[in-house]
């Protein structure tokens, strides 16, 4: 089977959608399909196309047995609301090209956002007389409507735009049963959406003493309680709740909070940090695949915050990650969203409401009172149930091949 995938992140992109597409596109290689992947330079979460990229068009490269076609976009240096429209069009027109150049496909794969991907997946099904599957990994117009990051003309052009993508894909596949209801109460059929989770990480499945230790050493972090977030620093993440909460703790003087990773909000949370003299909190870069499993082998606590109303349309992977890795996981997250029931039900940690510092700072610290390793046990054992990778990639596998017999 020929497979087209579009997404905006992939490797070496190792947060996000970028790891998670890495990931699906090297397993349909590995079992023998021909996989072609249009993407763009890496950026993600920086905002910055590292060196070596930065002054190429377009490049071709086969890794891992996948095709991967890369063509140039727009990369802000300062994100805001056009900026990142501009980045979106962008990488639409020209990943469009290059998808022509990939020629005739049995089924195309559609990762969202951007949700304006789906316009160029319209086109080339016709002319490919292919499938198209729509991916959503994030509903991007409820997201940029309940946080007012767009005009709410630009809002109810997307609201169109993405009606017209359910409607002609052959199947819309997403990661959560929230989602995939938030898609079906937008008319389009429950039979024509699909469940794909997202996979754990088998890597992280094991203990890992030595980069403990080594990590702790390096960041001088021992003898404390170290309390981790890891991932991408945006407005969606809602990250003051756990300024607030260093600013709460100040005098507990055995509790460390360690921001890991980079993103649009960076900037402004680094800035808010060295205004209010908070020595109990640390920002690093994204991490090495050694530091990063080092940090959350020796975290005490890991941390996944929203803003209100953003968690019924989008799925943080950082939770997948926490749970593979043994973490026991504080979620500032709505109460009745996906996120909170994994923590739930998992009894992985504990869940409190969004941008309620003092109830994130409980939990903190009921779940410190806790032995580290039933949490351990509970992580993983849910992890391994929920995602195995192994079950997931064959059921869509077998999806893609399913659809790829309708064209």
């Amino acid at each position: 089977m020929k497979i087209l995938m579009i997404c905006i992140n992939y490797w070496p992109e190792v947060v996000g959608i970028g790891a998670f597409a890495t990931y699906r596109a090297e397993y349909l290689a590995e079992v023998g399909h021909d996989v072609c992947v249009c993407t763009t330079y890496p950026y993600y979460p920086e905002w910055k196309v590292p060196s070596q990229y930065r002054w190429k068009l377009a490049s071709t490269d086969i890794v891992n047995k996948v095709k991967i076609r890369r063509s140039k976009s727009y990369v802000p240096s300062k994100v805001n609301t056009i900026s990142r429209i501009l980045h979106e069009i962008s990488f639409i027109a020209s990943s469009f090209v290059s998808a022509l150049r990939c020629g005739k496909t049995d089924v195309i794969l559609v990762l969202s956002p951007p949700l304006g991907l789906a316009m160029s997946a319209i086109v080339l099904a016709k002319l490919f007389n292919a499938p198209f599957v729509f991916d959503v990994q994030d509903v991007q117009p409820d997201s940029a409507g309940d946080l007012g990051m767009l005009p709410r003309w630009i809002v109810k052009f997307l609201y169109k735009i993405e009606i017209l993508a359910y409607t002609r894909a052959t199947l819309v596949t997403t990661i959560t049963c929230g989602m995939r209801q938030k898609i079906a109460s937008k008319g389009v059929p429950l039979d024509k959406i699909k469940l794909i989770e997202p996979i754990m990480n088998n890597r992280l499945a094991s203990d890992d003493v030595i980069n403990m230790y080594r990590f702790k050493n390096k960041y001088n972090l021992k003898h404390k309680y170290i309390v981790i977030y890891s991932g991408n620093m945006g407005i969606k993440q809602g990250l003051d709740v756990i300024v607030d909460a260093a600013e709460i703790s100040r005098e507990n003087k055995s509790i460390v909070y360690v921001l890991i990773g980079d993103g649009a909000d960076r900037a402004r949370i680094e800035n808010r940090i060295s205004c209010m003299g908070l020595d109990n909190i640390r920002l690093l870069p994204i991490l090495n695949e050694e530091d990063y499993r080092g940090a959350l082998a020796a975290s005490a606590v890991c941390l996944l915050t929203q803003k209100k109303g953003v968690s019924e349309i989008a799925f943080p992977s950082k939770l997948v990650t926490y749970l593979s890795a043994g973490c026991a996981v504080a979620a500032a997250v709505d109460e009745e969203c996906e996120v909170a029931r994994v923590i739930k039900d998992s009894m992985a940690g504990a869940v409190s409401p969004p941008e309620e510092a003092e109830l994130l700072y409980k939990s903190i610290l009921n779940i410190i009172k806790f032995d580290r390793d039933d949490f351990k046990i509970r992580s993983r054992a849910y992890a391994n149930g929920r995602w195995n990778s192994h079950r997931i990639m064959q059921n869509f596998e077998g999806t893609l091949q399913e659809v790829a017999g309708k064209r």
